[in-house]
């Protein structure tokens, strides 16, 4: 029976959903009798703050949001943003006679339909409506067949979300004290930035070894077409039985690891290529294996954010917005999967798409099914794919940009999962001969054909090595047989250097955090995004560099709470809060446990929860850290970067000892890049303070520093001078103009500086006209009109008829003339148009002419990659339009009409005194406020 039958017979129908957006998709496929609605995500949570919990709370209670005395009970209090949705949603329930919840299928949905049916609290029946794609038979299907409320779903993601409050709140203010205000840690990004700073300690420790081979052209005689090469490629593979040393044979510490290998240097390389110069070779042996390669199995949400990242030069967060346009859209299944089955009616859309497209040759007998290899995958869902019983193309959506790029990835590979394996032949060819000194030398070559191309017609897989390659490559080699003759064209001697390990991508991050089992993958876009959020992490190109901040971090966590950042710790504890969803462990229990350390492990299968502590206990103890010692990291020779409250710098010796030396160093500096010689530069750099002089008027002695925004000027005041209060005096300071540097800067340059803004006259009125160095440049200001100048040396120059004739010309409206760029990227591979640097008012920004995104903190203009500047623009895409902001009318209170002396006396006093109880809770909430900000976005 259809939805508007049904209406007809049952009355109104109230269905929630979660997203506005999904909301116009589902009204689209239900008949007029029902009324969908967005709770706009979640409507209730645990308080941000003290200021936010009701006042019958107390202590503790206040501070974490949760009850840990009694049982972990959380507080949850309507979101103030959402008070007004949850009145529309309150008033039209009141109108209703059922009401749908309809969120999505995941456990985050199931809490989210669950908080809306303890605030609405309906008096009509309630149905839980499940569907993994929006289109219009499944909307009408999950209608007529809804379910329960999955409570066993609902107290796992709430035992969750304690764990996290607990975690979140108890140790970032550890960090507060220890390292710096307002930091974060999480159960999930304090190991995710753990992983990336292990892998900065192994490129910081790590020395390269040197190596040198041989590589050998070798010709047939024959002449050579596309399918049989006459020369082939060989790299030297031993030299008198013994193999020939590669990167992989050395070690971290650049030394063999492997003592029976041959490691040759530069000169016995380039000997061995002299004295093999006119040998004779032959092919010694060829061995010939068969190749097949298997379809990709379809999508989950961490392998799409990975090849998004490979493919489309997306981060996690970006892949995932993209990705949520496209399912509340109708266009592909719920994003938000660990799974990689496919339902048989997208089976048997994707067996008709290969057949129609590639014809019945790629398609194989029976159904490919894919079994998840994600532990604890919710098999209830599907694998991402294009939604419906029929697949649209690319072609037939009409999408654009991003959304066109993503769905034709999900496209791609969820019908290549359905289609024949490649197959060819892999082939090895040893080739040998013997030099003028005796020695026996043996090269390899390996080659590959493919000869039934199967998949690869649709979709090959990225890799996260720029170098490596691709699945459907091939390397042909000329077909020799053993004991055939080869002539040696060129024998050239090539040295190589091991390279440190990589560092992470959003990709290998991605993929690192689900190989160890930590956290959900549904969480890995905003763990990421939270660390680079945080400061921990930031970005050069695609690579994730850890700050020095995070050493500081991850240097107290793993000294002092080494169990919560442990990676099997981490990943057991995953492993707990699965058994509780599946009603095999008791969460109360089990918090009990991590919380105070408790014996009591009723709930919990014997040994189970061993692994817990008391994580009371841990944060309660704070004498045994010592703040300087896990901020302090030595360079050698003497010299120790620290870690301070304003940032990070280096420092040789005590303070206030003789010759202490002590550099700042700049925030994007990557910690393998900091050697002692850089150490050392930064020492030779001028800075402290540059005595210049006396001014003659006030006396006061005037210094040049250099100051984390840039060298300045300033005065040093008597001392006995109020800094603070009404009668504060503040030092004159200004920044130095471009052309000028600490160690050139003059007296007079100081003073000149210092006087500023100069005043230029007055003009024809009598308004003044001052020349003023602002944010944005040098520029004159009379009244509210400002005009640019055109250098800093006319801010002392510029006379007042020249002033005058700047006022005279019509003020430049619109757009100044444009600058050239300040780097050309190239073309972007969504827009199709050429990507450049500009400077704009803001700072240096790139651009394809349609969207414009800033570049970030740990962006250069002089390093920043292609790549980087697509990224930018995808998540700028993504993100959508800025919304503008309504400006309200004020209205005016109508006047009010006089009452007796003695009402308005009682009305004062009444008022006054409301006024001060308002102040003082109105502080407290404020300071409540600030002080869970940080601890508030621990999550995970």
């Amino acid at each position: 029976m259809s939805p508007t039958s049904e209406t007809a017979q049952g009355g109104r129908r109230l269905v929630i959903v979660e997203s506005p957006a999904k909301a116009k998709t589902i009204k689209g496929y239900l008949g007029p009798g029902y009324v969908v609605e967005a709770s706009v995500g979640h409507i209730r949570d645990l308080p941000n703050g003290a200021a936010e919990v009701p006042e019958k709370y107390t202590g503790e209670v206040r501070r974490l949001g949760v009850d840990v005395e009694h049982d972990f009970q959380p507080i949850y209090v309507v979101n103030a943003d959402k008070k007004a949705q949850v009145r529309k949603l309150k008033e039209l329930l009141a109108e209703s006679d059922e009401l749908f919840l309809a969120t999505d299928e995941d456990r985050e949905g199931e809490a989210i339909a669950w908080h809306l049916q303890e605030v609405l609290k309906p008096k009509v029946p309630v149905h839980r409506m499940v569907f993994h794609e929006i289109t219009k038979d499944a909307i009408r299907d999950a209608v007529a067949n809804p379910r329960e409320l999955n409570q066993r779903m609902v107290d796992a993601q709430e035992t969750r979300r304690i764990l996290d409050r607990l975690y979140g709140y108890e140790v970032s203010p550890v960090l507060w004290k220890k390292v710096m205000p307002k930091l974060s840690a999480g159960r999930v990004q304090s190991v995710a930035t753990r992983l990336v700073v292990e892998r900065e300690r192994e490129r910081i420790a790590f020395r390269s070894a040197e190596y040198w081979d041989l590589t050998g052209t070798f010709s047939t005689g024959r002449a050579g077409d596309p399918s049989d090469p006459s020369t082939l490629v060989a790299r030297l593979n031993t030299v008198d039985g013994k193999r020939v040393a590669q990167g992989r044979d050395f070690g971290a510490n650049g030394q063999l690891k492997n003592a029976e290998v041959l490691h040759l240097d530069e000169a016995n390389a380039r000997a061995l290529a002299a004295a093999l110069a006119d040998s004779s070779f032959a092919v010694r042996s060829v061995e010939s294996k068969p190749y097949r390669r298997s379809p990709y199995a379809p999508f989950r949400t961490t392998t799409l954010q990975q090849e998004a990242s490979r493919k489309l030069g997306f981060g996690a967060k970006a892949t995932m917005q993209v990705a949520q346009k496209l399912y509340e859209n109708g266009f592909i299944t719920y994003m938000r999967t660990d799974s990689t089955t496919l339902s048989d009616t997208a089976v048997a859309a994707a067996r008709a798409q290969v057949t129609q497209l590639y014809g019945a040759d790629y398609l194989p007998e029976k159904a490919r099914v894919y079994a998840g290899k994600v532990k604890n995958a919710q098999e209830a869902h599907e694998a991402i794919r294009p939604s419906g019983d029929r697949f649209r193309t690319p072609a037939e959506t009409g999408l654009t940009g991003d959304q066109f790029r993503l769905y034709e990835l999900i496209w791609k590979r969820t019908v290549a999962s359905q289609m024949k394996d490649a197959t060819g032949n892999s082939v090895t060819v040893r080739i040998g001969g013997t030099a003028r000194d005796g020695r026996d030398a043996e090269f390899t070559a390996s080659g590959k054909t493919i000869t039934f191309h199967g998949f690869m017609k649709a979709y090959v897989e990225g890799a996260d090595d720029p170098n490596a390659e691709l699945d459907d490559r091939e390397r042909r080699l000329p077909q020799v047989a053993e004991g055939d003759a080869l002539a040696a064209d060129e024998i050239t001697a090539d040295g190589h250097a091991t390279k440190p390990p990589a560092r992470y991508t959003e990709a290998s991050l991605v993929k690192e955090l689900e190989d160890r089992e930590i956290g959900r993958p549904s969480t890995y876009a905003s763990i990421i995004g939270t660390i680079l959020d945080r400061g921990y992490v930031f970005k050069k190109g695609t690579a994730l560099v850890p700050s020095f901040l995070s050493f500081a971090v991850v240097n107290l966590l793993e000294k002092h709470f080494g169990r919560l950042v442990d990676y099997d710790f981490t990943a057991k504890m995953e492993d707990d809060l699965d058994r509780i969803a599946r009603g095999e462990a008791q969460a109360v229990p089990w918090l009990k446990r991590f919380y105070f350390g408790s014996e009591d492990a009723s709930g919990i299968v014997p040994a189970d929860g061993d692994h817990l502590g008391g994580l009371k206990e841990l944060v309660t103890d704070l004498g045994a850290i010592d703040a300087r010692e896990i901020s302090s990291f030595p360079v050698g020779e003497g010299i120790v970067l620290r870690v301070g409250r304003y940032g990070p710098y280096v420092e040789r010796g005590e303070k206030d000892a003789e010759g202490h030396q002590r550099a700042d160093v700049p925030d994007d500096l990557a910690p393998d890049e900091l050697t002692v010689a850089y150490a050392e530069e930064l020492f030779a750099k001028p800075s402290g303070e540059f005595q210049l002089g006396a001014d003659p008027v006030s006396g006061n002695q005037i210094v040049a520093k250099d100051g984390r925004y840039g060298p300045y000027v300033t005065e040093i005041l008597p001392e006995g001078t109020p800094k603070t209060g009404k009668n504060a005096v503040k030092p004159r300071t200004a920044s130095l103009f471009k052309s000028m540097s600490l160690d050139t800067v003059t007296l007079d340059d100081a003073l000149k500086l210092m006087s500023l803004p100069r005043t230029v006259g007055t003009d024809a009125e009598g308004v003044e006209i001052t020349a003023q160095n602002g944010r944005y440049g040098p520029y004159l200001k009379k009244g509210t009109d400002s005009r640019s100048l055109e250098s800093e040396e006319q801010l002392f120059t510029i006379t007042l008829d020249e002033a005058l004739a700047i006022y005279a010309q019509p003020k430049a409206r619109g757009r100044a003339a444009a600058k050239p760029p300040l780097k050309e990227l190239g073309t972007d591979p969504v827009s199709e148009r050429p990507v450049v640097v500009k400077d704009g008012r803001f700072g240096p920004y790139v651009t394809d002419g349609e969207t414009n995104a800033t570049l970030r903190r740990d962006d250069d203009v002089e390093t920043i990659t292609p790549e980087r500047g697509y990224e930018l623009l995808a998540e700028k895409r993504a993100k959508g339009p800025a919304k503008k902001t309504a400006k309200k009318a004020v209205k005016k209170a109508p006047a009010k009409k006089a009452t007796t002396a003695k009402k308005t006396a009682a009305k004062k006093t009444a008022a006054a005194k409301k006024t001060a109880a308002k102040k003082t809770t109105t502080a407290k909430a404020a300071a409540a406020k600030k002080t869970a900000a940080a601890a508030g976005s621990a999550e995970e």
